[in-house]
């Protein structure tokens, strides 16, 4: 009788479990050429009758917005978000975008440094990190006009060889910003209505402004700090070289967290456990071309060997940006106009 009771319970969950969707919204280059596949794959052999569906068309930026959006109006929502941004993470709390997070479920955080978690690991977990910078198209750009500091970017001769991200819509666009703002202070409004002259365009992404890149249309944009890395592994050579303008590039942690109108508080906990499985790890920096969030994730050697790591990393108080960024944003929208 308990075999069979057992028997027609494991019966029971999997025909409960049979056409179950995990909703997981992500940026889009996560899914295009990310690790979203082998993470599909993955945890639907762990949960059969499962199906994880990622939703990404856009920037994490955008994506978060939607999703911010969504749960205020009371739709149907995602149940995982993955890709937020460290200097989102303000505006996602006081949102009250996620639920709070189970550490007992998630055996592979151990593995992740505390320098890289957040807020204790309540609602948010760290997945990968990296460094916001300025890149260039070795190929196009002659020496003379490589920018040295971010004040170089106000060359004449640099008008219309700079491709942007929008900091409304892009995280990498939006960890420029901060930088800039960092830098120059209360100055910044004055470096940006100089540096917009210079500026091809403003992509409301990262991966629209990195194809411009790649396609020839501009030498230079913000980009990450493995680039190089990425160069060198794809094409054999360095085509893309990292600049670090004074030693300095932004820091910047990607983080996951359960959305919290989530029923399936269960299956997302599995599945933010897997992405910081080794495993799944390891597959980050030649897909993410960011560094594993996972301290035991093996790294490829030409990664670790062209992947830039700045001797000044840039960062910005989570709660200076939360009093501030709305303000900073207004300005930054009416310099477009001028």
């Amino acid at each position: 009788m308990k075999r069979l009771l057992v028997l027609v319970g494991a019966a029971f969950l999997a025909l409960y479990a049979w056409g179950t969707e995990l909703v997981v919204y992500t940026y889009d280059s996560f899914v295009s050429w990310g690790p979203a596949l082998a993470i599909k794959e993955a945890f639907e052999r762990a949960h059969p009758g499962v199906k994880l569906v990622w939703i990404a068309p856009g920037d994490s930026s955008e994506m978060l917005a939607r999703l911010i959006a969504e749960l205020e109006l009371g739709l149907p929502t995602a149940d995982v978000f993955v890709g937020l941004a460290d200097v989102e993470v303000p505006r996602a709390l006081a949102r009250n975008v996620f639920r709070p997070l189970d550490p007992g479920r998630l055996q592979n955080l151990r593995d992740v440094p505390p320098e890289l978690r957040i807020g204790g690991d309540r609602f948010v977990v760290p997945y990968d990190h990296g460094y916001v910078t300025l890149v260039y198209d070795a190929r196009a750009l002659p020496e003379e006009l490589v920018p040295r500091t971010l004040t170089d970017l106000l060359r004449p001769e640099l008008k219309g060889k700079i491709v942007l991200q929008d900091p409304r819509t892009s995280s990498p666009g939006l960890s420029f910003f901060l930088w800039t703002i960092v830098r120059y202070g209360e100055g910044w409004p004055a470096f940006w209505e100089k540096l917009l002259r210079n500026v091809l365009t403003v992509t409301r992404g990262w991966s629209e402004s990195f194809d411009m890149l790649e396609a020839g249309e501009a030498p230079i944009g913000v980009s990450y700090a493995t680039d190089e890395a990425y160069a060198q592994i794809t094409y054999g050579e360095r085509r893309f070289r990292v600049l670090t303008p004074e030693g300095e590039g932004f820091r910047q942690v990607e983080y996951m967290g359960i959305v919290r109108t989530t029923t399936k508080v269960e299956l997302a906990h599995a599945l933010l456990d897997l992405i910081l499985s080794p495993e799944i790890q390891e597959l980050i920096p030649t897909s993410q071309w960011m560094f594993p969030a996972n301290a035991r994730a093996r790294v490829p050697e030409e990664f670790a060997r062209y992947a830039v790591i700045p001797a000044r990393p840039v960062t910005l108080d989570p709660e200076t940006i939360a009093q501030n960024l709305s303000g900073w944003l207004r300005t930054w929208q009416g310099l477009l106009g001028r």
